[in-house]
């Protein structure tokens, strides 16, 4: 820990907390025992180039802040470049925050920079694509595809799942085609997780999934009727038996995923795939600040 000289905090003030909170963020890092340049971008099509400028400076921990989707969208640009991730949970979901066990208060988060240490984990890849904690298929794609950012920006998780009501009613199941290598594996099913951690949408979902167990899970919600995924999800939050009842797990290092027909792939929360794609896990690519008890 007492390795870290210089850190670069990068927030996307278009999250949904991320323009009110960043001078929060500031304030709580000034007793950093290192000196943190911090960045608020707005346009978040100017995340890449503000990391890349960040990068440019060689410090020794990158904070990424904002949700899901931007951490995954970002984390690329920092394999490879001998540097420590930090997590800034400014999210909806922050789905992958609470994998690594990071606390989803600006406060508690700063914490685990200032005493915490770096853990070395996996990161999941579609096709040459690395994304931090996971992917799906079905429901959620559709959401994301659909969802008026200023609804989720407004009205957080209550608008969000709002939507999702609204879009499961005109969700259909689908055929899924999962491939080690060796067999394929055919089978109808509501909802597909391709996933480097437990966690998905906020809830603990992908029980077999670990952020270092260098392998990919791949987590069917088979069935023909959509009560299959709904009973899941409730089962899921109350952590009753009952939601591995119509679930199958495929894991390995390298998996061919197909659907019929062709689908929508959301990568924690951002649509940036369409089925057919291979889904792989890079094993100990990166290094991310972890709370000790951790």
């Amino acid at each position: 820990m007492n390795a870290i000289k210089s850190a670069a905090l990068i927030v996307n003030a278009k999250s949904r907390k991320g323009q009110r909170l960043f001078e929060r963020a500031c304030a709580a890092m000034a007793d950093l025992p290192y000196p943190v340049d911090a960045h608020a971008v707005e346009e978040p099509e100017d995340l890449e180039n503000t990391v890349n400028k960040a990068l440019a400076k060689k410090p020794d921990l990158v904070i990424l802040g904002g949700g899901d989707g931007t951490i995954s969208g970002l984390v690329d640009l920092l394999v490879g470049k001998n540097v420590i991730l930090g997590v800034l949970p400014l999210g909806t979901a922050n789905s992958f925050a609470r994998t690594l066990g990071v606390p989803l208060t600006v406060e508690g988060a700063i914490e685990v920079l200032r005493s915490g240490h770096p853990k070395r984990i996996d990161l999941g890849m579609i096709d040459g694509d690395y994304f931090a904690n996971c992917a799906a298929m079905g429901i959620s794609p559709q959401i994301a595809e659909t969802v008026p950012h200023n609804l989720k920006k407004v009205l957080g998780r209550v608008g969000y799942l709002g939507w999702a009501a609204w879009q499961f009613v005109r969700f259909r199941p689908f055929t899924l085609i999962v491939g080690d290598g060796t067999q394929e594996h055919r089978m109808k099913v509501v909802e597909v997780r391709i996933s480097n951690g437990p966690y998905h949408g906020g809830q603990e979902l992908v029980d077999a999934a670990e952020v270092d167990s260098g392998e990919i899970v791949i987590q069917a919600v088979c069935g023909h009727v959509k009560r299959n995924l709904v009973k899941n999800w409730v089962a899921s939050v109350f952590r009753h038996d009952a939601r591995h009842e119509h679930t199958r797990d495929f894991r390995g290092k390298s998996l061919t995923v197909r659907t019929e027909p062709p689908l929508p792939i959301s990568i924690d929360g951002e649509v940036l795939a369409k089925t057919p794609v291979t889904a792989k896990i890079a094993a100990g690519v990166i290094e991310v600040m972890v709370p000790n008890e951790a």
